[in-house]
């Protein structure tokens, strides 16, 4: 399989296009004709949307739905279900076979880590984000060396909100940790965040007021309180459903 490092290679002295590179990537892949398998890291099924019509053009992929930060535990297991739930009704759809694989709910490590390295009067955006970037990062791609995959992913790139530079220098950096390709992505262009919208509504999918970390949520304004009822029930209707 072709490493990004060697596309990047040849863009010396000027700021890295990672949408380019990946459709560079692509572009070999096809006149190679592989079909390299990708486990891509999803922080929630609006993300996922996009990413997910884009990439199973070219590749076998799975979601890696791994996000420890996000709290309290219900809202966890909303955001949980309705990425399940989505990449069920795409594949229906698109008559894809896109696996869903879901990480343990460790959010303990997320807090030791952000108290341990000092982040939690951070601003959303500064520090504290890199470090949950990696983390998460970290736990795809680890994952993505034990089940076997070509590539690792990350869907953190569709947000406008998100320095989706920041998050390809740092999965560029974590893939010689584990020794396992990352794909770059800027997921946003071309146009993908506008599709991500409209597709988040032609599946009716949740869309979240909040990246998810405690931290950033308290200085918000969150309504835990409200956003526990909600999640309750919701996670509840989802039962009733299923009976």
């Amino acid at each position: 399989m072709i490493s990004a490092n060697s596309i990047i290679a040849k863009m010396k002295n000027q700021k890295i296009n990672y949408d380019k590179v990946m459709r560079k990537m692509i572009n070999e892949w096809q006149r190679s004709d592989k079909r390299p398998s990708i486990l891509i890291h999803s922080c929630c099924a609006p993300c996922s949307t996009y990413t997910l019509e884009l990439l199973t053009q070219y590749a076998d992929v799975a979601i890696y739905f791994a996000n420890p930060n996000i709290h309290p535990k219900r809202e966890y297991e909303r955001r949980a279900k309705v990425q399940e739930d989505f990449v069920e009704r795409f594949n229906e759809r698109m008559n894809t076979n896109v696996k869903y694989i879901e990480a343990p709910y460790e959010p303990h490590k997320f807090m030791k880590m952000v108290k341990g390295k000092g982040l939690a009067e951070e601003n959303e955006g500064g520090l504290r984000c890199t470090a949950c970037f990696e983390m998460r990062l970290e736990l795809v791609a680890e994952a993505a060396a034990n089940l076997g995959y070509d590539y690792f992913a990350s869907a953190l790139t569709l947000s406008p909100k998100k320095n989706a530079q920041l998050i390809n220098e740092l999965g560029m950096e974590v893939q010689d940790i584990f020794h396992v390709y990352y794909l770059p992505s800027d997921f946003k262009k071309n146009k993908g965040y506008e599709r991500s919208i409209k597709m988040c509504n032609e599946y009716e999918i949740y869309r979240q007021c909040y990246c998810g970390c405690v931290f950033a949520a308290m200085k918000q304004g969150i309504d835990f309180k409200e956003v526990n009822q909600n999640a309750k029930a919701y996670l509840e209707s989802c039962s009733k459903s299923c009976l």
